[in-house]
Parts: C-alpha cells; sequence; structure tokens
C-alpha cells in the first residue's frame, strides 16, 4: 500500500505563501475587524470593511449602467453600487443562497430609497452557470467570489479542525468557473472586478493565472481608479 499523504496544516499552507509574515498577518486577522460607515445616498449608514468598498468603487459604475452584482450578498457593495447609477441605470444583485438573498433584500429595503431600490433586481442563480442563459449583457460585473475568509476559519474552532488545503483548491475551482461565465455575460470592452476576502494566493492569482492559461488575449488586466 502507498504512503498515506500527510495533510498539511492550516499554519503550515500560510507559512509556505506568507514566509516570515505569517504570524503577524495571523495577530491582524484575529483583531476585532474596523468598520466603516459608508452613507452616501442612503437612507441610513451600512457597515462594511473598507476593502469591500474599494472592490465596489474599483467598479467605476457609471449612470445609466448595466450591472450584474454576481454574489451580492449580505449587500454592501450593490448599496455602493446602486447609488452610482443615477436615475437611467439598471443593477442585477444576484446571490444563490436563499437565506443569503433573504438578508440581502433585507439590506436594500432597510438603505435605499425607493427610486435607487426599484432598479435593483435580486436573482438567485448559479453564478457559474449564468453565461448558459445570458450574453453579452452587462456593462460592469463585480465578482466577489465565495472565499476562504482566514478570519472566520480562526475565529471557529470547529471550522479550523475541519481546515484542509482541498477547501481553497475547490474554492478556486468554483471561482474560476463564475469568473469564465462572467467573461461571456460582459459586453465586450466592458469591465469584471474579480475579488475575494481571502489571503489564499490559490484563490486569487492562481485563478487569474488560469484564465491567462485558458483564456489568452480574451481580457487585459487593468489598474482601477478607485477616488
Amino acid at each position: 500500500m502507498g504512503k498515506k499523504k500527510e495533510r498539511i496544516g492550516f499554519d503550515s499552507f500560510y507559512s509556505f505563501y506568507f514566509p516570515g509574515r505569517w504570524e503577524s498577518l495571523k495577530e491582524a486577522l484575529l483583531k476585532e475587524p474596523v468598520r466603516t460607515a459608508y452613507e452616501k445616498g442612503l437612507l441610513q449608514p451600512y457597515y462594511l470593511d473598507e476593502a469591500s468598498i474599494v472592490a465596489a468603487m474599483a467598479l467605476d459604475v457609471k449612470e445609466g449602467d448595466r450591472i450584474l452584482d454576481l454574489c451580492a450578498a449580505p449587500g454592501g457593495k450593490t448599496l455602493i453600487m446602486a447609488g452610482q447609477l443615477g436615475e437611467s441605470g439598471e443593477l442585477v444583485s444576484n446571490d444563490r443562497s436563499a437565506a443569503r438573498r433573504a438578508r440581502l433584500k433585507k439590506v436594500i429595503a432597510e438603505h435605499l430609497p425607493e427610486s435607487a431600490a426599484s432598479r435593483i433586481s435580486v436573482t438567485g442563480h448559479d453564478a457559474s452557470k449564468w453565461c448558459l442563459y445570458e450574453k453579452d449583457g452587462y456593462d460592469k460585473i463585480l465578482l466577489d467570489a465565495p472565499c476562504s475568509s482566514e478570519r472566520h476559519v480562526l475565529s471557529s474552532p470547529r471550522h479550523l479542525n475541519k481546515w484542509g488545503t482541498t477547501r481553497t483548491k475547490h474554492l478556486a475551482i468554483q471561482a474560476y468557473s463564475m469568473l469564465v461565465s462572467a467573461m461571456d455575460v460582459v459586453k465586450k470592452g466592458g469591465t469584471i472586478v474579480y475579488s475575494t476576502c481571502a489571503l489564499s494566493p490559490v484563490e486569487n492569482d492562481g485563478v487569474i493565472e488560469k484564465l491567462y492559461k485558458k483564456r489568452t488575449g480574451r481580457f487585459k488586466l487593468v489598474t482601477p481608479n478607485i477616488p
């Protein structure tokens, strides 16, 4: 019988990718997250981390754009983009999970005036299969992909004990499928922002590197102009 493959531990995995830095990164993740109050165009402030604000702003939504937020719940980024659409834009906010979708609807209802909320459609489709039903339909797409979320893993002994490298690999495969779908759905010359709240390079640079191999010449990376 072959030798059983040794399981790579959480700390060993991240120490490999962040040599000399992982302990300080882990310490930062264990601290209470800092939330920023976003208020522009809202009925009441919505609190989220600054990185989430940056991801939404990076899409550079303009009045009249048709926008797709592929994994929208809990809804903070949807609120930001809705406020940038003006009077003629359209925003489709999608989340496959019924529970998360219910939370998304609640966030929209509690924070947006009716004039802005009326331009949002909430859907519950599989993001990786969107391209089977619609092509070239959106000016801009935000894909904030489901990810490892190391902060959550570290704060939960149960999830930390269950963690394995197979999870980050599975999430990367899922994110790649969603990103390929987004490429088929965005209009020619349109923009896609791909973001995660993970540190795992497998789910970040690894996904983009795979896209370069599989979709060479179909896209170019750009540096966002974030105010």
